[in-house]
This record gives structure tokens, C-alpha cells and sequence, in this order.
């Protein structure tokens, strides 16, 4: 099976399929194009419950991704306590946090020059 070049719009769609699908909070898309030196073009941020609902989540995504556009991260860190994981996709980079970690870190306060679209789950919270 060849791996076919993807959009990132079609990507951001597939990546957020598959946190919908086991019901990530607080979904935050940050466009980043705008602003000058940025490693990608855009984050995404999302938090879960629990580490067991963070690894949920990641296992999501790369099982959603891979199976509509066979492609996977570049890169994957955090797995290990599972508090924050960071997966990059190259141009786009998913962060899943627990909670707690997320507020801590704030990552849409030190991007505070993003346009940040807020994402409506389909689920109640």
C-alpha cells in the first residue's frame, strides 16, 4: 500500500476524528502560519481524564490517521507517564494533556498570537 501526500486540512479533520472518538476535552486548534519562526504550521491541544484516557487518545489518533491516509507522527514523546504527549506530524503537532498539566503549562497563553478556533465536541462534557 503507498502512502499518499495528504492535505493538512484533511489531516486536522482525521486528527480530531480520532479524539472525538474517545472523548478528548477542551479541544483547541491553534493556526500558527502567521506568526514568524514556528516550528509547524499548527497545534493541537486536547486534555483527558486520566493517563489511561491521555494513552486512549493518542492510540485514537494514530489509529485513525494511519488507516485513512497511512501515515504516522515523526515523532512521539511523553508516552511514558502519559501526562503530556506530544505528537508531531510535522506541520501539525498534537498535544494531549491531563488536566491539570495543561493549565500548568498553558500552551495557549504562550501562543497568545494564534488564532485559536475552539473545537464543539459531540459529546456533552
Amino acid at each position: 500500500m503507498q502512502k499518499r501526500k495528504s492535505s493538512a486540512d484533511e489531516l486536522i479533520a482525521l486528527i480530531l476524528s480520532g479524539i472525538e472518538e474517545v472523548k478528548g476535552h477542551d479541544i483547541n486548534l491553534l493556526d500558527l502560519r502567521d506568526i514568524e519562526n514556528t516550528v509547524c504550521d499548527y497545534f493541537i491541544i486536547c486534555n483527558g481524564t486520566s493517563n489511561t484516557h491521555v494513552n486512549a487518545i493518542v492510540g485514537s489518533i494514530q489509529k485513525t490517521v494511519s488507516k485513512a491516509i497511512q501515515d504516522k507522527p515523526w515523532h512521539v514523546e511523553g508516552s511514558d507517564n502519559a501526562e503530556w504527549i506530544l505528537m508531531d506530524y510535522v506541520n501539525v503537532v498534537v498535544h494531549v494533556f491531563q488536566k491539570q498539566v495543561r493549565e500548568y503549562y498553558d500552551i495557549e497563553g504562550l501562543w497568545g498570537d494564534a488564532k485559536v478556533t475552539s473545537v464543539e465536541s459531540s459529546f456533552n462534557q
